[in-house]
């Protein structure tokens, strides 16, 4: 975990602070917003270019392992997220459907940082990643419709089309860029290396430009910052105990069980945030929801993998 990483958090929560503050100078916020979408498509294309989908094959070796944590990451957790939102953020449908954007997109990169802290098994939740990648592309646009479908917001033509120009055109830029470096390991590598901390740059210039075109809408209701956090706690309470009894279930071992709660609790807010930001551009409280997702995330997670290590070593101490 290099030192970006370790100050996740933190930066998005300067880059929200930062964007406010060049949001009072009015050509920065009549400007901003048209830097948002090339930043996170830079951002994409880097993260996909990080996605092991060599790896994909490895995923079902482990069938067990793999439709438990598909039929958690993809079947219950739409359901509970949509239930959660019925119940705190009804009242509001942007916020609702930010909340389940954020909600049913698995994490494809972070969760591998705390799975090796918490001790889990960092080669079978590397080779579920490339599989959650695709099944939330495929599947985010089905959700939105199945559960935000009567709200009014999403129009299918034009969340098609941002789709299509946030997700998939990076994508297959990026598995061009794999394809050309097939034969040259150590140049990937040190591509790679290069660029592994552009994501995190690209997406905290994304939110800055974000805030400082919208930071008002932010401070005029300061209140969806509570609305959000109880659904979010609940979430990772919740699913955190349903994956560790799942896991015992299906007599997982103790590192196996340890990935099943990581892939399952962590989510994609950067995808989900791409998609929200230009398939909504009129909805931007749904973008803000994508926002403070995050915020709570990382510390929850943070401490999720202490909880993790404790109950893992009593485990070991009374076997």
């Amino acid at each position: 975990m290099n030192l970006l990483e370790k100050l996740y958090t933190l930066i998005i929560f300067l880059a929200v602070i930062i964007g406010i503050g060049l949001g009072q100078a009015e050509m920065i916020r009549i400007n901003a917003e048209s830097f948002i979408v090339p930043l996170l498509i830079g951002m994409l294309y880097i993260t996909f270019l990080q996605i092991p989908f060599e790896e994909i094959k490895k995923a079902f070796k482990n069938i067990k392992f793999t439709y438990t944590s598909g039929l958690i990451n993809f079947v219950w957790t739409p359901l509970f997220a949509w239930l959660l939102s019925l119940l705190f953020l009804g009242d509001n449908a942007a916020l609702s459907i930010g909340f389940i954007m954020l909600m049913v997109t698995p994490c494809t990169d972070w969760y591998l940082i705390f799975t090796g802290i918490a001790k889990g098994n960092v080669a079978l939740s590397t080779a579920i990643l490339p599989l959650n990648l695709i099944l939330q592309v495929i599947l985010l646009p089905i959700f939105l419709l199945i559960f935000g479908g009567t709200t009014g917001i999403i129009e299918l033509s034009f969340l098609v089309e941002s789709i299509f120009v946030v997700l998939f055109i990076p994508f297959v830029l990026a598995f061009l860029t794999k394809m050309v470096l097939r034969n040259k390991e150590q140049l990937r590598e040190n591509l790679l290396e290069k660029l592994s901390i552009f994501p995190i740059l690209f997406l905290s210039f994304a939110i800055v430009a974000m805030f400082a075109s919208q930071g008002q809408l932010l401070l005029e209701n300061l209140e969806i910052m509570w609305q959000m956090t109880i659904p979010i706690l609940l979430f990772f309470i919740i699913n955190f105990i349903v994956s560790q009894k799942v896991g015992q279930w299906m007599k997982f071992p103790t590192a196996d069980t340890t990935s099943l709660s990581l892939t399952t609790l962590a989510r994609n807010s950067p995808i989900a945030l791409a998609i929200a930001m230009t398939a909504f551009p009129d909805q931007p409280l749904i973008a803000l929801a994508l926002v403070i997702g995050p915020l709570l995330e990382l510390p929850i997670l943070a401490m999720i993998t202490q909880v993790l290590l404790f109950m893992n070593k009593n485990k070991r101490m009374y076997m």
